[in-house]
């Protein structure tokens, strides 16, 4: 359930459009078979994606890319950034169940609402990362001029590795925060669906 940062690539250009931080995004999908919860469980922890070399499986999974584009311009003997833009290339995977109809409708209730918060949770990933690929961007802007470019460009990749660690503390902080929280928010979330089931809000 947790993203990596995969690389990061710093790029000098003569024309950028000044646009926004953009986030480009993809999903794939693995497998889940079986009848009972157990089933569902034995299937995500053998074949849900491992996100490092621990071997761990997750019921989902988010990896991203920061690429990076600076365009300086010199003037006065000075050299400014003109212009900053940073694009996430996010690859997001998620669980598919193929024995929905199999299944009785309490079963087919418990896994829409764990699909459900899986790719919330992912999703929420791509929100921070979104935030700070535009911190990102507002920090390398507001940097001063100096007096080579050479000197900014170090400069552009010092800020680049500060914002990007807290990048990753914060997704490292909210990982921890819904781990702790999942068992209490899945069965709230079980709750509130049967709640709108038996108002006649929501069918399944």
């Amino acid at each position: 359930m947790k993203r990596i940062l995969l690389a990061l690539s710093l790029l000098s250009a003569m024309a950028i459009p000044g646009e926004a931080a953009s986030l480009v995004r993809s999903y794939s999908y693995y497998n889940v078979r079986g009848t009972t919860i157990e089933d569902i469980e034995k299937q995500i922890s053998m074949h849900g994606p491992a996100i490092d070399n621990s071997g761990e499986r997750h019921p989902g999974a988010t990896t991203m890319e920061f690429s990076t584009r600076v365009r300086y311009r010199e003037y006065n003997d000075r050299c400014v950034v003109d212009d900053a833009q940073v694009t996430v290339r996010a690859k997001v995977v998620l669980p598919r169940w193929r024995d929905r109809r199999r299944a009785t409708k309490g079963l087919q209730l418990i896994w829409d609402t764990l699909a459900a918060d899986i790719k919330r949770h992912e999703e929420s990933h791509l929100g921070i990362a979104k935030n700070y690929a535009r911190k990102l961007e507002e920090t390398l802007r507001a940097l001063p001029r100096m007096r080579s470019c050479k000197d900014l460009s170090q400069r552009v990749e010092q800020e680049t590795t500060r914002v990007l660690a807290q990048h990753d503390a914060e997704q490292d902080h909210f990982d921890e925060v819904e781990s702790i929280n999942f068992e209490s928010r899945l069965e709230r979330l079980l709750n509130y669906r049967m709640e709108q089931i038996e108002a006649g809000r929501l069918r399944y």
